[in-house]
């Protein structure tokens, strides 16, 4: 959530991304090897490339990402989807991953971008296109240079929210579970302004909820 014209643009098509949390802020380059990279992460954050941990969605297209991962000696977590959920994990020292690496969609880099931003984490990405027509219908939405790196303020500028509440089980929120008459639900509130992050966890009563005239078709 931002003013308007705050995000990037942004067009459907591949992004490559590369995301850390606040402990190696400004210590990343995408035009960098993952092997510099994942060295001065390790640097920035006291342990040594053998302790550090790059999520990467489970993809063909990352098989030499991932030897050369593996050949620098970092463990690697592979995901089957969700990188945004990946970028935002770089930042929670609990959950054991130090950067994300890897090529997906380009307006969940945006997305990711501003969560990050609300916790004082960095992410970088760089258009990745598929064909000419996303390149094409990339330079009608403003899309001047295809090599451009975005970095984090280039992604989501000014003051930005992101609010999220998981729907199935994920690595960053748990799902919807189902009871009797209701359902319990856990959301994350963050705002980069004042790097607050609230996580919710709601419960839900179906046959209590009020009726709002909106949504019944009724005069308020």
């Amino acid at each position: 959530i931002a003013d308007d014209g705050q995000f990037l643009n942004a067009p459907d098509t591949y992004m490559q991304k590369i995301a850390v949390g606040p402990e190696a802020r400004g210590m990343i380059d995408l035009r960098e090897s993952p092997t510099w990279n994942l060295t001065r992460i390790a640097k920035a954050k006291g342990k040594k490339v053998q302790d550090c941990t790059a999520v990467i969605l489970d993809r063909d297209r990352h098989t030499e990402l991932i030897a050369e991962v593996r050949q620098a000696g970092a463990r690697i977590r592979l995901i089957g989807d969700g990188d945004v959920s990946g970028a935002v994990m770089t930042a929670n020292p609990d959950s054991g991953i130090d950067v994300l690496f890897g090529t997906g969609g380009a307006p969940e880099g945006v997305i990711a971008a501003a969560a990050l931003k609300c916790v004082g984490g960095e992410l970088q990405g760089r258009l990745r296109f598929r064909n000419d027509q996303e390149r094409a219908r990339a330079v009608k939405m403003g899309v001047k240079a295809e090599d451009t790196v975005y970095g984090t303020d280039d992604l989501a500028r000014g003051d930005v929210m992101f609010a999220a509440t998981g729907v199935t089980k994920g690595y960053l929120l748990d799902g919807v579970r189902f009871f009797g008459d209701g359902a319990k639900t856990e959301s994350i509130v963050m705002r980069s302004k004042s790097g607050t992050v609230r996580v919710i966890n709601a419960t839900h009563h179906f046959n209590t909820k009020p009726k709002y005239s909106w949504a019944t078709g009724l005069e308020p």
